[in-house]
């Protein structure tokens, strides 16, 4: 009998010591989701997330950390806000970025925001990214933008003193690589959404248009006058955008041949994706190149300034008479109206903002 409860006190004790040196539970992240405004909700299908890469709480904070670690670039010097800051609507008051040492680039910063909703998966003036994640490696390994090489980032972020737990606990990895960079912030960029400007409020009866601003609106609706519509949406499409590449009729020939750099389709040379007119306020300089200083500058080429090459966007319905020859009424108008889309609580949203 003895013999038998010291067995079974062994066997236990053994038991017990396995059970010590089994693996760790693996950390769980925490899922997140987007805040996805009301109006999207009412007219836009859900937001993009792919199934290898879910929003996690984790994931997102790491995101956002990356997003402004200056260590992303070559010489320590920029960030990815850097080029996308958050006073500019995520985008940059420079023509053209400035790279490590200064270096200029050769377009201006795009702004971020939707993204998430960008249901085409073509990222970038001319689409050279197909996925956010994607986007997220050319500005760090351009020669004009970042310079750097995701082997030293690793490093870097292997030596640092908090990084591997946090990639521990977003990503379930020990060892990092560029497919967890890029993942982390794919997945913070994706959070930034932006709905809750002035014309929103109005779409949703909760604030009204000013007669300048309505003008502005039939304006940007009408084939006869502004003719925006085609190209950047209507009330029915919060984006403001179409996230399509077309020429809109800026240039005669093309230093910078856009879409056409990535397919090679002389049929694309001189496109470039249509922005969004979100957050048009902080958002200057204008185009891919930052020409226009201003919204007037803007207005005024659709108006007077266009100009003829083989590869003129069909939807350039005006190009004969070089332009939609608006009023200088209907001009202020319509910029009025550009205005109504700005959304001040996105620039200011802590979520997106240095801790």
């Amino acid at each position: 009998m003895k013999k038998h409860i010291l067995l079974c006190i062994s066997l236990a004790l053994l038991t017990s010591c396995g059970s010590d040196e089994s693996d760790p539970v693996a950390y769980v992240p925490t899922p997140a989701q987007i805040d996805t405004p009301l109006i999207f909700q009412q007219l836009l299908p859900a937001a993009v997330i792919p199934e290898d890469n879910p929003l996690t709480e984790e994931g997102i904070a790491l995101g956002k950390r990356l997003f402004y670690d200056t260590r992303l670039s070559l010489d320590n010097s920029i960030s990815c806000a850097s080029c996308h800051k958050p006073q500019e609507g995520f985008s940059d008051n420079n023509a053209v970025s400035l790279g490590v040492d200064g270096t200029p680039g050769t377009r201006n910063s795009m702004p971020l925001a939707n993204l998430a909703f960008n249901y085409f998966g073509n990222f970038n003036w001319d689409g050279s990214a197909t996925t956010l994640e994607e986007q997220h490696e050319i500005p760090i390994t351009s020669s004009i933008e970042m310079h750097n090489t995701f082997a030293d980032i690793t490093t870097m972020i292997s030596a640092d003193a908090s990084y591997p737990l946090q990639f521990e606990q977003a990503f379930n990895v020990t060892t990092v690589t560029k497919t967890e960079v890029t993942k982390a912030l794919a997945q913070f960029v994706r959070t930034m959404v932006s709905g809750n400007s002035k014309f929103d409020k109005y779409l949703l009866g909760e604030a009204t248009l000013t007669p300048q601003e309505q003008n502005g609106l039939d304006v940007f609706l009408d084939e006869t006058r502004g003719d925006c519509f085609h190209c950047h949406g209507s009330p029915t499409n919060p984006l403001w955008t179409d996230n399509i590449f077309h020429n809109n009729g800026l240039d005669t020939s093309f230093e910078d041949r856009g879409r056409g750099n990535i397919t090679g389709d002389p049929n694309h040379f001189g496109q470039f994706k249509s922005p969004s007119l979100r957050n048009l306020a902080y958002t200057a300089p204008y185009m891919h190149d930052g020409r226009f200083a201003t919204l007037e500058e803007v207005v005024n080429h659709y108006s007077e300034g266009l100009v003829y090459s083989d590869t003129i966007d069909p939807l350039m319905k005006s190009i004969a008479q070089g332009g939609v020859h608006l009023t200088e009424n209907d001009k202020q108008d319509l910029i009025a109206f550009l205005l109504s889309l700005s959304d001040p609580t996105f620039i200011n949203n802590p979520a997106f903002l240095p801790n």
